[in-house]
């Protein structure tokens, strides 16, 4: 049945993307356990440990450091939450049932969960550079300004496609449990909130295995501070996303068999 949609116009199609990413949108505004902890966490911990305590020793270099560690750490959770606690309700609830045998192309759904992602890590991004900006004295070249957003946006891909996986396997009552498991100590291995350099050797190089780690990376180098290895980094991110995409549809076409 989803080939009498995929006939449809271009623009007819566009539009029913639009307003599934629409409806998808309004769904997570409106549940304040999503949309409050993905907006205020970053922003808190980034004036506690970006603002208020090295304000108090005299050190600047925090603010700039941890704009880019926590953008990434910002980013992954509505990429995370979005498809991996989303998902696995709308399963629970019998709306994806009903969507595979409704004429709407799955792909609609996905890329609406995508988007949604996307607009929520562009709002915590651009919140959390105006407080930089604005109170942690961070100056960048618009240039930087533009490729960092830009950057920790693109980097929700590879952890949409971590979130469809895990709500693809667990159910909705273990799911927000699930994501926090591997959201969390993710972003601690991965240096988005201490720098690796502390981590003992053999947590280093396990740090550089993860994708996570590469976001960040790529995001200290645009904001000046050290030199990523760019090809390495984008291969990793792509290749994570690619092998977490290409599991999370293998388990769903083992559902819709």
């Amino acid at each position: 049945m989803n080939t009498a949609v995929l006939r449809l116009p271009p623009r007819r199609l566009l539009r029913l993307q639009a307003l599934e990413t629409r409806n998808a949108l309004l769904e997570v505004w409106r549940q304040p356990s999503f949309a409050v902890p993905t907006l205020l966490f970053p922003l808190l911990f980034y004036v506690l440990f970006g603002l208020l305590l090295p304000s108090r020793t005299g050190s600047a270099a925090p603010a700039h450091y941890l704009l880019a560690t926590y953008g990434a750490f910002a980013v992954i959770g509505p990429a995370l939450f979005g498809f991996g606690v989303g998902m696995a309700m709308d399963e629970e609830r019998g709306w994806l049932r009903l969507r595979r045998v409704s004429p709407m192309p799955m792909a609609v759904y996905f890329l609406a969960r995508i988007a949604t992602g996307m607009v929520f890590a562009l709002a915590v991004v651009l919140l959390l550079s105006a407080l930089a900006a604005l109170a942690g004295g961070v100056r960048l070249e618009p240039w930087r300004w533009a490729l960092l957003w830009a950057t920790l946006v693109l980097g929700t891909l590879p952890f949409s496609a971590l979130g469809l996986l895990v709500g693809s396997l667990v159910p909705a009552r273990s799911a927000v449990a699930v994501v926090n498991l591997i959201y969390l100590p993710l972003s601690l291995l991965s240096g988005l909130w201490v720098p690796i350099l502390f981590f003992p050797e053999g947590l280093q190089r396990f740090a550089i295995a993860l994708p996570a780690f590469h976001l960040g990376d790529l995001a200290l180098a645009i904001v000046g501070i050290g030199e990523a290895n760019v090809p390495l980094s984008l291969t990793v991110l792509a290749g994570s996303g690619l092998l977490f995409l290409g599991l999370a549809l293998a388990v769903q076409r083992r559902r819709r068999g």
